[in-house]
């Protein structure tokens, strides 16, 4: 079993199916087919970071392209024997006799004993022309991920998020060049106070559009023709996780309708767990590989339990149909 493939394979229930084919799914899948499990990751081929040309702060990565380290993650699953199903899911459901039935676009089902959900987010962003156009290039969202790269340059920062004040003061770090646009959310008091602190100066009004020239970013406009030149434009993207293929299943979910998970990925329910995005918003493609790594030890310490359990009583039941002779 090799590579991807549109259910060409005989198998059709897995050890575990990984929903997601990003960094943390993958590192999840890597650990547990090294560990001897049938595993199958479902990817829809979309991953979060697709726009961006390089991905930074990840150990012996830094500057890979996001593309070419799921290559390169397909090739290292592929070596242990997982295989990769190029779908998406519609449905997790709880099978009849335990495990869960996974249910793909198309109609097609699997079976599990254990599903890791790795869907990551969606980033909903601002209705402002040229932000989708640019997004990924020079619009930015994380600036531990691409503020490096426009250091000491003029930077903008889109007031489109209650966190908004607090990025533009967190980008000061990287330039010294910050202009904040307030956009539709006017500033406290406290916070126009923090940005004179801080040496970030304001710029008053809506932004009407995103100007470019040769396909780069060149500044931004605001509503009453006034431009603000830049390099580079940050903005704090609204996002809602990619956990559709839980619904039903009753798992929790925290106030802002999060799934909850332990430490190692468990969400409330036995059998299902979540890494990366899909429940942290924060997670970098490292840590989400490392969220995937710690929810496969643990998994298969599960399964391992599971199977002792089982193997027990097997062990058990053979002993009282043969019971030692007495001496």
């Amino acid at each position: 079993m090799t590579g991807a493939n549109n259910l060409t394979n005989d198998r059709t229930s897995y050890d575990v199916i990984v929903i997601g084919g990003g960094a943390g799914g993958l590192n999840a899948a890597l650990v547990l087919a090294r560990a001897r499990r049938t595993v199958a990751v479902v990817d829809a081929g979309e991953p979060r970071n697709a726009p961006s040309a390089h991905m930074h702060s990840f150990l012996s990565r830094d500057g890979f392209s996001p593309l070419t380290l799921l290559e390169v993650g397909h090739a290292e699953i592929a070596r242990y024997g997982a295989v990769r199903i190029d779908g998406r899911v519609d449905q997790v459901e709880a099978g009849e006799g335990g495990g869960y039935v996974v249910r793909l676009e198309g109609g097609a089902t699997l079976g599990a004993r254990h599903v890791v959900l790795a869907s990551g987010l969606r980033d909903e962003l601002p209705e402002i022309p040229g932000v989708r156009a640019m997004w990924g290039a020079d619009v930015h969202f994380c600036p531990y991920c691409h503020g490096y790269e426009v250091r000491d340059r003029p930077i903008v920062v889109l007031g489109v998020h209650p966190a908004s004040p607090g990025q533009a003061l967190l980008l000061r770090q990287w330039s010294p060049h910050i202009v904040y646009v307030p956009h539709s959310l006017p500033l406290t008091d406290e916070e126009r106070e923090r940005m004179d602190a801080r040496g970030v100066d304001v710029a008053e009004g809506p932004v009407s559009t995103l100007l470019s020239e040769d396909g780069r970013l060149r500044a931004v406009e605001l509503a009453d023709g006034r431009t603000l030149e830049c390099d580079g434009v940050f903005l704090f993207p609204r996002m809602t996780p990619n956990d559709g293929a839980f619904d039903g299943l009753g798992c929790e979910v925290d106030e802002q309708g999060w799934l909850v998970t332990d430490r190692a990925g468990r969400t409330s329910r036995p059998g299902l767990w979540a890494v990366g995005n899909v429940v942290d918003p924060r997670a970098q493609a490292v840590s989400a590989a490392g969220m995937g790594a710690a929810a496969a030890f643990a998994l298969n310490h599960d399964l391992v339990d599971e199977e002792i359990e089982r193997d027990l009583a097997a062990h058990r039941a053979a002993a009282e149909r043969s019971p030692v002779p007495a001496p």
